[in-house]
């Protein structure tokens, strides 16, 4: 079984480092809460993990699929319960793929392939709240 691991290091205030792979990324609160703006929330990174895994599968499926695209863009709404802890109860992922000619059957199929069979996140994020897809196809 393959182990992932990261390192988060609190700097000052509410502000932590978090190193992904040597990468370093910083997160931090609202000020409301005592951050400084010296980066995102935890939670939104939870959809940037969503859209970027779920991205990575559509790009090399069309790719092998030879689906014609010039671009792919990935819209991730999330709705927040109102009580804490404030956790997701949906995402909704939105595709919006642009080109002049763009097979949908082809990004529908690659869409449930991702969702159903490739993207960890995604199948991470089901057993905790739903997930919607849509795609948008812009000539």
């Amino acid at each position: 079984m393959k182990k992932e691991k990261i390192n988060v290091k609190w700097t000052d205030g509410m502000s932590f480092e978090a190193n992904i792979d040597g990468y370093k990324v910083q997160i931090d609160s609202d000020p409301e809460f005592g951050g400084q703006g010296k980066g995102p929330k935890p939670k939104p990174l939870m959809m940037v993990a969503l859209a970027g895994c779920t991205g990575m599968d559509l790009i090399s499926l069309m790719n092998k699929m030879r689906v014609e695209y010039e671009s792919l863009n990935i819209v991730v709404e999330g709705d927040l319960t109102e009580d804490h802890p404030k956790h997701f109860k949906k995402m909704k992922v939105i595709y919006e793929i642009s080109g002049s000619n763009v097979d949908l059957k082809k990004v529908e199929k690659i869409v449930s392939m991702s969702k159903e069979k490739y993207c960890g996140v995604s199948y991470s994020y089901k057993q905790a709240m739903e997930i919607e897809y849509e795609i948008k196809i812009i000539d």
